[in-house]
């Protein structure tokens, strides 16, 4: 059977790092061991019109993942297809999984998938085989019919029956055992299309760049983590089954840089530390490997932090958030500001680069609290703050604490989820949209223009093989639109001057 993966387009106003999705290339591995021909077509790298794609493959089934910035565009490329043919279309993803009957009731999208979508995905292609085996002129809508009940032993998954009424079947367990997933198929994906992890503050050969996941499910419940629609329980892949992938991406595909996308990778330090000792053991510790999502910074102890340092780790990111102690304690982190700061001092005394996470606007925030957020950047001091205004994503506690309390949602589009817009997204009391905004943009500035952040930037080496890429950053986050618009008129005239 034809397969067809499809990664919408993911328009950001920045440019941020642009790896395959690990979600699709899993997808891919199991319809490739189930016998099916794949094709993965991420609409931010490829040339072709979807639509001329999809007439020249003729999939027999489709599956498009959709965060919610995306979920649109997984919309727009769905209405493509069906103008084409009557393909089975499925939708998954964090976005659908929190909202299914949204786009179950849409013409375009005949299933959504809710949850981890390998098992879901390979019960749906097998549905969709044996049906169109039994019935030459098999449509869409037969498997929607229940009289048909094809569907009613796939679990996970929502959908608008032919006479307009929405069905869920039972929730999929998570899975228990990781290592029975096969390693993410990623000649797929045109490789040479994709640049690295942190493309900031890294220089990695295009296509030599991976994520992997040792890992799934987080026991914690953030309470402005989209997470929380996806499985709880957690769960870690063996050891051995975690080293022949890493020895995979490196001796078959020549990895550069390995990105590790685990929601909470260090539950158990004890797995950590083993984890450490076989890559160090495999002389696999020479390629850098960075926990891009970040660890929990009250299981961060310096012996920790050493130990993965020499199994290759080069960066280590921390998610932060407030500078208030009431508030932290309201969003559920569980971490304390001394916790935090512990781990920094650990990650800086064993050589670690450091990466901190800080949100501007959490509810109950006021300009004072968002003044501490700030100053704590500054004495952590990492060598990147990331600052992100609160944005309440579907699924999450603080979109239902924005709606139930009297909050205000200021957007009026999903795709004006997407991140670094410098826009509010949500005001609730004190928490102004005025005042999200003015400190947003203070916090960059106020973190990034001091003299040594300056002096640090111009000594790093990437700063200046990226250098376009680190200007437009800075108009784009740093400077107000006003000093912006004065900034590219004077670099036009230059470039004009130069010709």
């Amino acid at each position: 059977m034809r397969v067809l993966l499809i990664n919408p387009r993911f328009q950001l106003p920045i440019d941020t790092r642009t790896t395959p999705h690990l979600g699709l290339a899993y997808l891919a591995a199991v319809s490739e061991r189930r016998g099916d021909e794949v094709r993965v077509f991420d609409m931010d790298v490829e040339d072709t019109p979807l639509r001329d794609f999809v007439r020249a493959y003729q999939p027999d089934i489709v599956g498009i993942t959709s965060n919610t910035p995306q979920v649109k565009q997984g919309w727009y490329a769905a209405r493509e297809i069906k103008a084409i043919a009557d393909i089975p279309i499925v939708q998954g993803g964090p976005h659908v999984s929190a909202l299914p009957e949204e786009s179950a009731s849409r013409p375009e999208i005949d299933i959504v998938a809710r949850g981890e979508g390998e098992e879901t995905w390979m019960d749906l292609c097998a549905v969709v085989e044996q049906a169109k085996t039994r019935n030459p002129k098999f449509q869409s809508r037969d498997l929607l019919d229940p009289a048909s009940k094809l569907l009613d032993g796939v679990l996970g998954i929502t959908y608008q029956t032919p006479d307009g009424k929405i069905r869920h079947t039972h929730e999929r367990p998570a899975i228990a055992d990781l290592d029975t997933l096969p390693f993410p198929a990623y000649h797929f994906f045109k490789m040479a299309r994709y640049t690295s992890l942190q493309p900031a503050i890294d220089a990695v050969e295009a296509g030599k760049s991976f994520s992997m996941m040792t890992s799934r499910g987080c026991p914690y419940r953030c309470t402005f983590c989209s997470q929380s629609v996806m499985a709880e329980k957690w769960r870690a892949r063996s050891p051995e089954n975690v080293i022949k992938e890493w020895r995979h991406l490196v001796e078959d595909l020549g990895a550069q840089e390995i990105g590790i996308l685990d929601d909470s990778a260090n539950i158990q330090r004890n797995r950590l530390h083993e984890l450490s000792q076989r890559l160090i053991d495999a002389k696999l510790n020479h390629v850098p490997w960075i926990p891009i999502n970040g660890i929990r910074a009250n299981l961060a102890d310096e012996e920790l932090l050493r130990h993965m340092k020499q199994a290759g780790m080069k960066r280590v990111a921390f998610g932060v958030e407030t500078g208030d102690e009431d508030i932290l304690e309201s969003i559920d982190k569980r971490v304390t500001h001394a916790q935090i700061r512990q781990a920094f001092k650990n990650a800086k005394k064993v050589g670690l680069e450091t990466v901190g996470f800080f949100i501007i606007g959490l509810p109950g925030d006021t300009e004072e609290t968002m003044e501490k957020t700030i100053r704590f950047a500054c004495e952590l001091d990492p060598l990147v703050a990331n600052f992100s205004m609160m944005t309440p994503y579907p699924g999450t506690k603080v979109w239902e604490q924005v709606h139930r309390n009297g909050g205000r949602m200021l957007v009026k589009d999903w795709q004006d989820y997407v991140f670094f817009e410098g826009k509010a997204r949500y005001e609730m009391g004190e928490t102004t949209a005025v005042i999200q905004e003015k400190k947003w943009k203070e916090a960059y500035r106020r973190f990034y223009l001091r003299p040594h952040r300056i002096l640090m930037t111009l000594l790093r080496k990437s700063t200046w093989q990226h250098f376009p890429r680190t200007l437009r950053m800075a108009l784009k986050i740093v400077l107000p639109k006003k000093t912006k618009d004065e900034v590219k008129a004077k670099l036009d005239q230059a470039r004009v001057a130069a010709n």
